[in-house]
């Protein structure tokens, strides 16, 4: 049961891994403002284990819908089933009509987002965004946790995930792993293909320049990432392969997050 007066805050996060990274600033400001909140995150699956590393961050929910589904029955359901956690408020990172309904059908009273999708109804508090003052990704975030203003804050936590010693020790002793030297981690792929991805070649200039420097290179990514991760290994020197690691393919983002 919530507190009286205590703020309970449900966020909907976004669907990809860097803007849920980035999202920690937004929880970090909330957290400033309302010490004693609580905040709940709703986010898809393959996000959700981030949250894990946010100490601001008290639970995070499981968003049942797949990326671009709409899935109204199904949404109307996922929001009356959140009526008993008594949320005070509700803040909506994604631009989408369909990422605003749950907090709408949970009847919190106070949905708080930027315009978008023609989901104006579905807010009690929809902001119009202008993209010149508020240019970045972090500035849209943030802001949310504070009154509507037309510039963004002027401070912003960096994110900062946390992890446990112990399991960092594991993961690094089953991979064989060693941190002796800087490390560079590198995350070639994109989940839409090249338009999105800088190219292998600058990848490997990069991981040339940094490991002739003394540094270590790790690759991370899915297993649809082999194969770039595997090309940019190629245009490196045999002496410089020793020094680049490809774990692609062989973590799940939990414990890539346990090696960053």
């Amino acid at each position: 049961m919530t507190q009286k007066n205590q703020e309970n805050i449900l966020v909907v996060g976004p669907a990809w891994v860097g803007d849920m990274v980035m999202a920690q600033s937004l929880f970090m400001c909330l957290k400033e403002q309302y010490p004693d909140c609580r905040i709940s995150v709703l986010a898809p699956d393959w996000t959700r284990p981030l949250l894990a590393r946010m100490p601001e961050v008290e639970k995070g929910i499981s968003l049942p819908m797949g990326h671009g589904e709409l899935q109204l029955s199904k949404r109307r359901a996922e929001g009356r089933s959140l009526r008993g956690e008594q949320f005070t408020s509700a803040i909506v990172l994604p631009n989408s009509f369909k990422s605003a309904l749950i907090p709408f059908y949970a009847d919190i009273p106070k949905r708080i987002a930027w315009k978008g999708e023609w989901r104006n109804l579905l807010l009690s508090d929809c902001r119009r965004l202008d993209k010149k003052a508020f240019p970045l990704m972090v500035q849209r975030f943030a802001a949310l946790a504070y009154p509507d203003s037309n510039e963004p804050p002027e401070q912003i936590p960096e994110p900062r995930l946390q992890s446990d010693p112990k399991s960092v020790a594991q993961a690094l002793a089953t991979f064989d792993l060693k941190v002796e030297e800087r490390i560079l981690a590198i995350c070639p792929g994109a989940e839409f293909g090249v338009a999105k991805k800088w190219p292998a070649e600058h990848f490997a200039a990069t991981c040339r320049t940094k490991i002739d420097e003394g540094w270590q290179v790790w690759i991370f990514g899915s297993a649809s990432d082999t194969k770039v991760a595997d090309e940019i290994r190629q245009m490196l020197s045999g002496e410089q392969r020793q020094n680049c690691v490809s774990l692609a393919g062989r973590t799940t983002l939990a414990l890539s997050l346990i090696h960053i």
